[in-house]
């Protein structure tokens, strides 16, 4: 699979909060902020890996489609599964 821009971009985004967040414990920041700041990171995780996920099911579906492969409901089980575990 290929990851696009806007994935890397997702990504490269989290690592600056977490750099935001680590900066706040050293300076020992309120507890509330560190934790909303830690929150919006593990979301803006969540929402980059269903991006993942749900590309990459479009593009296994398409692949399936094409060369007649794979079951496209297996494909479904498939990603479903990946987002439970993520949890």
């Amino acid at each position: 699979m290929e990851y696009n821009d806007q994935m890397k971009n997702r990504v490269k985004r989290i690592e600056g909060q977490l750099r935001g967040i680590l900066r706040m414990m050293e300076e020992n920041k309120d507890c509330k902020d560190v934790i909303t700041q830690l929150s919006a990171a593990r979301t803006a995780i969540d929402r980059t890996i269903g991006v993942v996920v749900s590309s990459n099911l479009v593009e296994c579906v398409r692949n399936a489609e094409e060369t007649g492969e794979r079951n496209t409901e297996e494909l479904l089980k498939e990603a479903v599964n990946l987002l439970v575990r993520s949890r």
